[in-house]
């Protein structure tokens, strides 16, 4: 009897193991790894190039002698002096009415995305650009006035923008971001400056070392993926822009009367102004170029 209950009881433990064994097991539970969504926030530093070209209103670039034409600003108070840099009745035109080409250099900025993924973005923006107007082309010029009739102390000069060769800005910038694209406008104040190749012209021309104004623009902007190929420093993303800017520098400046050249006084290289015909704005300009940021910070 008691081996008879021994052996029921070794067998119900046997079928009890194999019925367990057949049960299906529970699985644990999938770990989700969340995928990141990306944001504009953070600071960023980067460089562009591009194309620069003059906007001012057109008229002739140059001028014709006259008892009061052209002038310089060396009277009583900077009142205007005429000058005599051509004979009476001759005319003096510079070659090329264009003033364009390269600008380029660098920025620095921080945005801030309200809601991650797509939403509103502001920031801050700051930047240093080279500008190349091709001064020493564009001083080229024809005159009608027989040779050696020209005043020899005379400095042909192609209008403000042919004595830049700096101009900055800083800027705020308001956009809406989908995803990893960004439109957005900007604007803000300029400044530009110029270098010692005009005889220090470039100073003397607009009554202080620096002409300021204001600037306006957008552009679209959009991050590449994390791991680009792009991205040397290991920053949080890298971005391309495309931009455009117009840049308006009337303030600073002696007088809204059009340059056309320098005259070696005394007192050392003082800017000569043309008076007759319509007043060129000659300070206006725009600039369209491509960026790249490397962005620092929150995802």
């Amino acid at each position: 009897m008691k081996k008879l209950l021994s052996t029921l009881a070794a067998f119900t433990a046997l079928t009890a193991a194999a019925s367990a064994a057949d049960l299906p097991r529970r699985a644990a539970p999938p770990v989700f790894t969340p995928v990141p969504v990306f944001t504009w926030t953070g600071f960023y530093a980067g460089f562009n190039a591009g194309y620069a070209f003059d906007v001012s209103s057109n008229a002739a670039n140059g001028f014709t002698q006259t008892l009061t034409n052209p002038v310089t600003l060396t009277g009583p108070g900077g009142a205007p002096v005429a000058t005599s840099i051509l004979p009476l009745g001759a005319t003096l035109a510079y070659r090329n009415a264009d003033r364009d080409g390269f600008s380029g250099g660098g920025q620095i900025g921080y945005n801030y995305q309200f809601t991650p993924g797509s939403g509103v973005v502001v920031g801050i923006e700051a930047d240093a650009q080279y500008l190349d107007f091709g001064a020493r082309r564009n001083n080229r010029f024809t005159t009608n006035a027989p040779i050696g009739t020209i005043n020899p102390n005379f400095v042909p000069v192609n209008g403000v923008l042919s004595t830049l060769d700096f101009f900055g800005t800083v800027r705020g910038r308001i956009g809406y971001a989908f995803d990893r694209v960004l439109f957005y406008g900007t604007g803000g104040f300029a400044y530009a400056s110029g270098d010692s190749r005009l005889n220090q012209f470039a100073n003397v021309a607009r009554g202080d070392d620096f002409l300021t104004g204001w600037t306006v623009g957008g552009g679209v902007e959009y991050a590449l993926p994390t791991d680009s190929f792009l991205n040397f420093f290991r920053s949080s993303a890298v971005t391309l822009k495309v931009e455009g800017l117009y840049v308006n520098l009337d303030q600073g400046r002696a007088t809204n009367l059009p340059i056309v050249g320098g005259l070696n006084t005394v007192g050392g290289l003082v800017p000569v102004y043309n008076t007759l015909g319509t007043v060129r704005r000659d300070s206006e300009f725009a600039v369209v170029r491509a960026g790249l940021n490397y962005k620092f910070g929150t995802y």
